[in-house]
Formats: structure tokens, sequence, C-alpha cells
């Protein structure tokens, strides 16, 4: 009798830990178990610890409530000033009810996946280059909405979105390399002007002041020969003042010459001397022919 109730005891033991192992279940602290008995939801959710469950009635399926880091593949779209690129991203996300996460989505990170991808490739569309390049905070919050209102439904919590990469064609590279190096010249330019305005506004009233010390320009020489001299150099280099040169230069013209005077032509005055003695003298009236009588006279 004793032996029988030892087997018994033995056998519903036995019995007893087998079901301990089949109804016993481990939920870790970041985990959460959701029973389904008989198929049906049950509305508590198991929190983390050794928790039992009825064994092949009731189903129990862990749910991670960690945050999940997942990578978007790069999509290639248009920008909306007919730009190629190809972005890829990055979501952050989380479960937040479990019992949604498992009934009312089929798989929920894959569903997240493809509304990710799917914003992603809205958002390319909507936004231009220099948006996607510089202004990439505000994009990710509008991709981050996109994808939260519809996860919202399935127990999924977004809580970062962020743009990883923004491929561009090796063309569009070379022009807005071209671009940065124009408006890094101008730049250049506009700096040496505003720095050439300066120093002329300086050096003009630099030289009203040694215009009135004229021994002041003198000494700015000499500072300049010592400051040549101090670096050791073979060669020394002397400014020659301008208004010298232009002393040797006017000493170096020639002296106009005078015509000659026998080229000048000399008016000749008037003299008396050298008129005709015919012009002095009156003039004498010819003889008058007497006829006959006049050769008669002669004769006698």
């Amino acid at each position: 009798m004793v032996e029988e109730l030892v087997v018994a005891g033995a056998a519903l033991a036995s019995v007893a830990a087998v079901y301990v192992m089949a109804a016993a279940r481990v939920v870790k602290q970041y985990e959460r178990g959701v029973v389904f008995r008989l198929g049906r939801l049950r509305p508590e959710v198991r929190g983390p610890g050794f928790t039992m469950v009825v064994p092949f009635v009731d189903q129990l399926r862990k749910v991670n409530m960690q945050i999940v880091t997942m990578p978007v593949p790069a999509q290639e779209g248009i920008t909306r000033d007919n730009v190629t690129v190809r972005v890829d991203a990055v979501v952050y996300f989380r479960v937040t009810g479990a019992a949604e996460a498992i009934v009312r989505v089929e798989d929920y990170r894959f569903a997240v996946l493809q509304m990710a991808q799917t914003s992603l490739r809205s958002i390319i569309g909507k936004s231009e280059l220099d948006d996607l390049l510089s202004n990439r905070e505000k994009l990710n919050e509008g991709l981050e909405l996109m994808i939260d209102s519809p996860a919202v439904e399935w127990g999924v919590t977004i809580d970062r979105v962020e743009i990883k990469d923004v491929s561009l064609p090796e063309t569009m590279k070379r022009s807005m390399a071209r671009q940065a190096e124009a408006d890094r010249e101008r730049r250049a330019r506009v700096i040496n002007a505003d720095a050439e305005l300066q120093a002329s506004k300086k050096l003009a009233e630099a030289a009203e002041v040694m215009s009135e010390q004229p021994a002041a320009l003198q000494l700015r020489l000499l500072q300049t020969v010592v400051a040549v001299a101090a670096e050791k150099n073979s060669t020394l280099v002397l400014p020659f003042p301008v208004e010298l040169l232009r002393f040797l230069e006017k000493a170096q013209q020639p002296v106009p010459q005078m015509p000659p005077v026998a080229q000048q032509p000399v008016p000749q005055m008037p003299s008396m001397a050298r008129q005709p003695v015919q012009e002095q003298l009156p003039p004498v009236e010819p003889p008058v022919d007497s006829g006959p009588q006049g050769a008669n006279s002669g004769q006698d």
C-alpha cells in the first residue's frame, strides 16, 4: 500500500513538473507578453518576470518595447527643381501598445519600413535641392509626421527620423563646385577692394600730415631703409624722388633756337637818295619848231 502511494505521488509530481515546465514563461524587462487563449486576445498584458499560461490553450507572444533603429534604403527621386538625387534615411521607433502592434498589423516592422520609404519619396518630390542639402531639420520633422500618422494606430511611436546622405550626379557636383568657387572669388575681390579703399584713405591722411612737415618724408625713407636692411639682404632698394626725375627731365630738354635773321623779312624804309635824279629835277620842255624862220636864223 505504501509503495502504491509512493508511486502515485511520484507520478503526480512528475505530471506537475511537466505542467509547470509547459506553462512557465519568462518575460524580460524590455518585453511585454500578449496572451491569446484559444485564439482570443486576453485583455491583460503580461509584464516582465515569471508568468504562467495554460499549456496547449494559451499562446504567449512577446513584444520588444525597446527603441528600434531601422535604416531606410536609398530612394531615388526627382526634386521640385528637376534634379535627380538618391536619399537614404534612418528611423527610430518603439512600440507603445503591445496588443495593437500584434493584432492590428501583421508585421509592424515591415509596415514601418514601407511607410518610411513611401514618405521619403514624397518628401524628395516636394522639396528642392537646396532644402535637401541645408534645411534637413525641417524635412526630418515633416518626414516624422508623415510616418507617425498611420503608425499610431499600430501601437508604434516614431521617435526620430534622420536623412543620412544625399547623393548627387557628378555633373551637378561639378556645377556646385564652380558656383562655390565663383562665390568665394567674388567675396575675396570685395574684401580686397574694401581693404584698398581703407588703405587709400589712411595713405591720404598720412600724406596730408607729411606735407605739413617735410622732414617726416625723410624719416619715413630712413625707416624703410632700416626695414629692408634688417632682413640681411645683399640688395638695398632706395626710393628715388619723383621731383628729382622731373627736374632732370626738364634739364635734358634742348633750348629752343631763334630762327636766323636772314630768313626773316626786314621792312625797307623809304629813302630819298635811292629815288632817281629825274624825279628831283624839273622836267625839261622840248624845243619849239619855228619853221623856216628858225632855219634862217640858224644860218645867220
